[in-house]
């Protein structure tokens, strides 16, 4: 079959016709043309095609709004970044080994500190505990033990071994009854903080007032001043339980004497627990 020529045809087309039908195969062969050409093919199958687009389009935000699921420990890893750390130690104004004359144990004494946290129950028995049976605490029993056995004190024990052991187990249990009385058993039940909060400045008469008063007048939990109940009724408990393994008769005026007897030498340990943080820092100076 041969292809027919436009220009020798027998039957000629109309010159409209045959221009037009040259620009078509110009349009063909010139990229500028066949460019054109397409766009305008696009545009024609976009708009034969707009009705199945909105179906589309409404299918693709549905995929891209999944919302990603959050690591399963992302929870626990910002709880953990926002918690507290637990405090170190129960008063961070205290020295953790404060000793008076670096012997006795003195943690109960707070320094430059107007009020502090209440302490509980638990710790103020630990505190106690600590304080009453630390090793330096005991051997100055065993000391003053000593000197009761040198000067026949409570003649009933006798001499020797034997007697020295009374004498100690008799300094051994005043000193635990009276601690604990004071510092823990009556401070836990009526919410009485029993610690000593340094006054550290002022005249030295003012000082030595502030120590002495601190015998009866102390601070409650929540940091009010009132009466020391816990030093005077504690004192009068521990020197009531005394009679019951103290040897000899006990009277009311015996046990009186006991009780004014260790409100006195509370009230000293009161003055050294005031000065001995100066004392401390000045010996500490002239080291240097």
């Amino acid at each position: 079959m041969k292809t027919a020529n436009l220009a020798s045809s027998q039957y000629p087309l109309p010159r409209a016709l045959q221009a037009a039908l040259l620009a078509c195969m110009l349009a063909g062969s010139h990229p500028l043309l066949a460019q054109q050409a397409g766009q305008s093919s696009q545009q024609t199958g976009t708009t034969s095609g707009s009705q199945t687009q909105p179906a589309t389009a409404q299918n693709q935000p549905a995929q891209s709004q999944t919302p990603s699921t959050p690591p399963q420990n992302q929870g626990k890893q910002q709880s953990n970044s926002t918690a507290t750390p637990a405090p170190t130690q129960l008063d961070p104004n205290v020295p953790k080994n404060d000793r008076i004359l670096w012997t006795l144990p003195n943690y109960l004494t707070v320094e430059n500190a107007s009020s502090l946290p209440p302490l509980t129950a638990r710790q103020k028995f630990k505190l106690v505990a600590e304080g009453t049976f630390d090793p330096i605490e005991i051997a100055f029993l065993a000391a003053e033990s000593g000197v009761n056995q040198a000067t026949n004190a409570d003649p009933t024990f006798g001499q020797g071994l034997k007697g020295y052991g009374k004498r100690f187990a008799l300094q051994l249990a005043d000193n635990t009854v009276e601690n604990f009385m004071v510092g823990a058993v009556f401070p836990a039940a009526l919410h009485q903080d029993p610690r000593y909060y340094q006054l550290g400045k002022g005249s030295f008469v003012h000082r030595v007032e502030y120590a002495a008063e601190r015998a009866v007048i102390t601070r409650s939990d929540a940091g009010k001043a009132e009466f020391n109940f816990s030093e005077v009724f504690g004192a009068a408990s521990a020197a009531a339980i005394s009679t019951s393994y103290h040897p000899g008769p006990r009277t009311v005026g015996s046990g009186i004497s006991i009780w004014w007897t260790q409100i006195g030498w509370d009230t000293v340990g009161f003055e050294a627990k005031e000065f001995w943080p100066d004392i401390r820092r000045y010996l500490h100076k002239s080291t240097r």
